[in-house]
């Protein structure tokens, strides 16, 4: 945790007017913000591997409906999401912090699918555009909307590889980038967490999940380097297990 030598007066009366949590407080609430932080990128995971398994269909140009709609998708990505992490998504408490979130993340699936459907039902055309980034992006833009500041989610990159400027990492994951996932020693596909004490009161939990090239997204992001792949973009001629993205949790106490 890191906090300002001195402290604002309003939070200084903040903290001596709050019980102090002990030892076994503080072990909880970071365990379980772990565990919410692993199932919201899990479901997210999820989720765009429908979007990938689906991209021929999605962009075959003699296909008009697709028969992919949001509650497809969803049910789908619920499966997917039970055999990685051998639980049910749909038995979370849904009173609970996490049971919460994770709806609110279900229900962006939903939303976001239903709202390409023009496009990913249009005929006659081939790439459609609707790619597991661009479904990441807007899963996460949903949700975090939803959440109300309470989460926050986004899908990052090492800045070099950043095609959308909304996309570009933060000062936190461009440091963790650098320093951590691109780091020699550090152990492939190791979360980092942080939790930090906020001038204005609380605490923000922050969870940066690293990912890896796997040889389907070759096709984008793969070799020649510098030719254009279907999105129009060059290709930045990444090998299959270099570090090509990070999911990043934000979650607020």
């Amino acid at each position: 945790m890191t906090m300002k030598h001195r402290l604002p007066a309003a939070l200084l009366a903040l903290l001596l007017a709050t019980p102090l949590l002990g030892p076994q407080a503080h072990a909880d609430e970071a365990s379980d913000d772990i565990a919410i932080a692993n199932s919201l990128a899990a479901m997210l995971r999820a989720g765009r591997a429908v979007i990938s398994a689906n991209q021929d269909r999605i962009n075959d140009p003699a296909l008009g409906p697709k028969g992919l709609d949001g509650k497809t998708v969803l049910s789908q990505a619920v499966i997917n999401y039970r055999t990685s992490t051998q639980s049910d998504p749909l038995a979370t408490d849904p009173a609970s912090r996490q049971g919460k979130l994770l709806r609110l993340e279900m229900d962006a699936i939903v939303s976001v699918v239903d709202s390409q459907q023009e496009r990913i039902n249009q005929p006659g055309v081939g790439f459609k555009g609707f790619i597991p980034a661009v479904f990441s992006r807007l899963v996460g833009e949903t949700f975090t909307s939803a959440a109300g500041g309470s989460a926050g989610m986004s899908v990052t990159a090492p800045a070099n590889l950043v095609r959308n400027r909304r996309w570009r990492p933060d000062a936190l994951e461009s440091r963790v980038i650098s320093e951590k996932f691109l780091a020699p020693g550090w152990h492939r596909g190791q979360a980092y967490t942080q939790t930090t004490a906020l001038d204005a009161g609380g605490k923000e939990f922050r969870m940066l999940m690293p990912e890896y090239y796997a040889a389907s997204c070759l096709t984008c992001h793969g070799g020649p380097k510098g030719s254009i792949d279907i999105t129009g973009y060059p290709r930045e001629g990444a090998a299959e297990g270099d570090l090509g993205g990070v999911i990043s949790i934000r979650l607020s106490h």
